[in-house]
């Protein structure tokens, strides 16, 4: 029996690629790219195992609905059970045992939370226990926008599509008696409690509320509304609730005590934690129920009018058709020519990974909840959610900017509402909560290296004010704890955070960076010299005994003992988050020259850098030190060394295969890195507009550049021979250097990279 099949590429359809891609002259790329099917390059497996995080489920571009299997519930799937260690996606491909379909779900993030409003298709007698009806499945395919399995003990075959806001299920039921469950007692959320009401016999609706990020601020816990439209009225339906064991002389009296009460056609609303709804079929001949559920964070009326706006005439066969055309469009904004077919598999998988988070939080009239508070606002744009920014800043938004910048532009507009409604920016936001999970102050790096990149269409005054705010305001400051300790002696010590002490320190000095740049766009020339000056106060960290950053004591005395390699694979550290000195010591991209001198000369860091590969310090699945194989390239002579490195990581860490992401791509970061690094161009230095280079693995890349933002409508990459690179050509002009700025990469259209 086939356990997981992904869809192969017709031999014609390589053909007409090829055919297509060959016609391209060397400076434009005028192809008709719909006459290539870019979705078939997508395998959503990739990153199902190894703790990628993502899952195969069917969703939309930016969609806030995903169609996820849910198979991380109950003991037949340890040891990768949700409740018995930390887990945060609702599918594993080691997993054998599914317990429905979820419809609110994040990918590729760290922390469980979502993961709710399950669906799921048996026959015979009326069962609501998930360990009893839950069943092992066969035959997965999965595409972009399309999910579908066998579910072995009921012999019924589910396919699933999503549009933006709606999920829709097909359910293939054999003849006879036939149940589709929705159950608001499971998830990966720990928050609990959900209402629903039958409507009618082809209506439920409801809301289950979620939360509790990373297991805490339970306070930011919030609801989900739901409608549940079904193709065919049921025979019969009903509610189930499972209750509580009671003690004592009244439980005499409950017949219905700690167990599960069904209470059938009933149409009144019920609030519980364990509780669900069913619709019941009695089919005399193999049918099709097609079930569509929409979401809305504003109100029940607002997700059955997503339902309706978005769905309302449309087949399932209807909405797959659109939804792999919007995919397709995005995915065709890079043509990727040469090598094999397992590396474009990858490529467009990574970019379809950067595609789903950030996502649409607004309703499609525009109302999304206000942070904090909740209530109802409006936008006439877009209104983003899921900002896991101390990932993205690194490489996610930069790649947006080029290929995106329309989608960009509406995330900072995003991060703006944010500080609007709260105050302060976002730092990792979700649904209109703040997590306030990892460190830093990110979103002004992401701000500054936007407007640095062109994209410039949103109030830039504002964002200067939210960005300042931030790191000058000494006292409740929501995202730089410490900061008063910071601007007095420049760096944090043990005394102010019990960890972290020097990675948040080398956080705050890169957003102050970034604050400098773009000062110094806008003409503030005397906050520019004082952000630069407070964007090195790193060096106070450096301890030249072992040329690394060390944190330090309240009384200015180095933290003893001290081993460098502590912290890695989370480890306990004083001074780092997530990471060790090793992982931590050369991010400082904003500061590279400065960091030279501290450790001496060129030579001292190319082989100090050199030391964290050899020994086996760089975590390929952590942000700190992902553009560690890009710093070589600042030593002349040692640039052949990022091109190994590089190159060497591409091969090891990811592959066409569910394991094929280094961990968690964290809402796409892995990603990013891997487009960027197979297209031979990094972003370096977050808020610089700067690219350096390293060899790509195809032959030529072609970006089709958007008219809004861009002058010209592609950008074409290029590579002619092999081995390490020797110079570089930008338009006509030929460079040595290994770095290239972002206005002279798209005013140029065209870069070709000459290997020996």
């Amino acid at each position: 029996m086939i356990r997981h099949i992904f869809i192969k590429i017709s031999s014609v359809l390589v053909v007409m690629s090829v055919l297509v891609l060959t016609s391209c002259k060397k400076h434009n790329s005028s192809e008709n790219t719909q006459s290539l099917d870019f979705v078939e390059y997508v395998n959503p497996f990739i990153g199902t195992s190894n703790f990628g995080a993502t899952n195969p489920g069917a969703i939309a571009p930016r969609g806030m609905v995903s169609v996820s299997p849910f198979n991380v519930a109950g003991p037949q799937n340890l040891p990768l059970e949700k409740d018995s260690r930390w887990l945060s996606t609702p599918y594993v491909y080691e997993n054998t045992f599914l317990s429905g379909f979820s419809h609110v779900n994040l990918s590729g993030v760290g922390c469980p939370d979502l993961g709710v409003i399950l669906t799921m298709p048996t026959t015979g007698a009326l069962e609501t226990d998930y360990l009893k009806y839950g069943s092992t499945y066969s035959d997965e395919v999965s595409k972009a926008g399309y999910y579908s399995t066998t579910i072995n003990k009921y012999d019924v075959k589910v396919e699933t599509t999503a549009t933006t806001r709606t999920g829709i299920s097909k359910y293939l039921f054999p003849k006879g008696k036939s149940n589709i469950l929705l159950n608001l007692g499971l998830g990966l959320t720990n928050e609990q409690g959900a209402t629903v009401k039958v409507v009618s016999p082809t209506e439920i609706e409801g809301m289950r509320q979620v939360g509790a990020f990373c297991y805490y601020k339970s306070e930011e816990s919030y609801p989900v509304y739901f409608v549940a439209k079904f193709s065919k009225p049921s025979n019969e339906f009903g509610i189930w609730k499972n209750s509580a064991k009671e003690k004592g002389v009244e439980s005499q009296w409950m017949p219905y005590n700690g167990k599960t009460r069904v209470y059938k056609n009933y149409r009144k609303d019920i609030i519980g934690d364990s509780i669900g709804a069913y619709m019941r079929y009695d089919f005399k001949e193999p049918t099709s129920v097609e079930v569509k559920i929409a979401v809305s964070y504003v109100s029940i009326e607002n997700a059955r009018e997503n339902l309706e706006k978005e769905t309302k005439g449309l087949s399932f066969e209807d909405v797959y058709k659109q939804t792999s055309s919007k995919w397709n469009n995005l995915l065709s904004k890079i043509i990727v020519e040469g090598d094999s077919k397992d590396d474009k598999t990858i490529f467009y998988t990574a970019l379809y990974h950067t595609l789903i988070h950030p996502n649409i939080l607004n309703d499609v009239n525009g109302e999304y909840p206000k942070m904090g508070t909740r209530e109802t606002l409006k936008t006439a744009g877009t209104r983003f959610t899921v900002f896991s920014l101390w990932d993205t800043y690194r490489n996610l938004h930069s790649l947006m900017s080029l290929v995106y910048p329309k989608q960009q532009s509406d995330m900072v507009k995003s991060m703006l509402s944010v500080y609007d409604e709260s105050g302060w920016l976002p730092k990792w936001e979700l649904n209109a909560t703040e997590t306030t999970t990892m460190v830093g102050d990110p979103a002004g790096i992401i701000i500054a290296d936007t407007y640095l990149r062109g994209i410039q269409d949103f109030d830039v005054e504002k964002a200067y004010e939210a960005m300042t705010k931030s790191a000058t305001q000494l006292e409740n400051n929501a995202l730089r704890p410490g900061i008063k300790e910071y601007i007095e002696r420049g760096y944090l010590t043990t005394a102010s955070t019990k960890s972290g002490s020097v990675s948040t320190t080398q956080e705050y000095n890169t957003t102050d960076f970034a604050i400098a740049q773009l000062a110094k766009a806008l003409n503030k020339k005397e906050d520019e010299v004082f952000y630069r000056e407070r964007s090195v106060s790193y060096r106070k960290l450096f301890d030249k005994q072992f040329n690394l950053l060390r944190p330090k004591n309240d009384d200015n005395s180095w933290v003893r003992p001290f081993n460098p390699e502590t912290g890695a694979n989370f480890q306990k550290n004083l001074g780092f988050i997530e990471g060790n000195s090793w992982q931590y010591t050369f991010m400082v991209a904003h500061d590279t020259k400065g960091l030279m001198q501290l450790m001496g000369s060129e030579e001292a860091y190319s082989n100090q850098l050199q030391k964290v590969f050899d020994a086996g310090q760089f975590d390929m699945a952590n942000e700190p030190d992902i553009g560690y194989p890009y710093l070589f390239n600042y030593v002349k002579g040692e640039e052949w060394r990022t091109q190994k490195t590089v190159s060497e990581l591409i091969k090891k860490h990811f592959k066409n295969t569910p394991d094929g992401l280094p961990g968690n791509d964290d809402t796409g970061t892995m990603s990013a890195w891997l487009i960027y690094s197979m297209m031979g161009i990094y972003p370096i230095s977050p808020a610089s507009p700067v690219y350096t280079l390293t060899a790509p693995v195809f032959d030529k890349i072609t970006i089709q550049l958007d008219s809004r933002y861009y002058d010209h409508p592609y950008l074409v990459i290029e590579k002619e021979g092999k081995g390490a690179i020797k110079q570089f050509k930008l338009g006509e002009e030929t460079y040595k250097r290994f770095f290239v700025n972002h206005p002279e990469l798209v005013q140029s259209n065209y870069l070709k990279i000459n290997l020996e």
